[in-house]
């Protein structure tokens, strides 16, 4: 559908704009949304519309496999995140000032580790969607720095209304890298780098980590 470049729009089914709601950053995760090596000749746009269809054909195709057998959903989900999320960068981004100083491997242990923490809670509601619902994806403004985008969506609820999930990308060499997911106005960036950064004034560091692989913290992503 084609008409004015700030409300023109195509519609696909959501699932993944749906992990992302419920998973939020598996941002580390959600976006998590990809199956195939994407070039940045693919605009963001298009790129969202071609990985969400991609996921809803897998998720339906499978859906009482993923339901017996939960950690085949989960390998699913921790395949295409590690080959589109910009893991590292984003984990930077959750810990702030707190990422200060660390090492290259410190960082890769804590995204590791909160990636797996989120996915072991949420991935589980990703066999709750209800893939009718539909998802407008808007247009990219045409102003946006052309290394750094934000793609905007609008998912359809069964009550009508309609919330809005917007992703957060960037270019790196020749591919576009998720590495937030903002979901009515709440990034979930932001709202991961206040629960750790509480932990690690509580724990330190160290502890925070240990705490996130063992499962013993439990964070939240975001509105439900």
């Amino acid at each position: 559908m084609r008409g004015n470049r700030f409300f023109s729009c195509q519609c696909l089914k959501p699932p993944a704009l749906a992990v992302a709601a419920t998973l939020g950053a598996i941002v580390l995760g959600t976006f998590s949304l990809v199956s195939a090596s994407v070039q940045a000749q693919t605009p963001p746009d298009r790129l969202v519309i071609e990985l969400t269809e991609d996921f809803h054909e897998t998720l339906e195709a499978n859906r009482e496999h993923y339901r017996n057998n939960p950690e085949a959903l989960k390998l699913e989900i921790n395949e295409r995140m590690r080959k589109h999320m910009d893991v590292e960068y984003a984990a930077r981004l959750v810990l702030g000032r707190h990422g200060r100083g660390r090492s290259r491997d410190e960082i890769q242990r804590f995204a590791d580790a909160l990636a797996s923490n989120l996915m072991n809670q949420y991935a589980s509601r990703v066999l709750e969607f209800d893939t009718q619902n539909t998802v407008k994806v808007l247009p990219i403004a045409p102003d946006q720095d052309p290394r750094r985008t934000r793609v905007r969506t609008r998912l359809r609820l069964d009550n009508g209304s309609i919330m809005p999930i917007d992703f957060v990308l960037r270019l790196q060499g020749e591919t576009w890298l998720f590495f937030d997911v903002i979901v009515e106005g709440i990034s979930y960036v932001a709202t991961y780098r206040t629960q750790i950064g509480e932990q690690i004034n509580q724990l330190g560091f160290e502890q925070m980590v240990e705490g996130l692989e063992q499962g013993d913290v439990a964070l939240e992503a975001g509105p439900s």
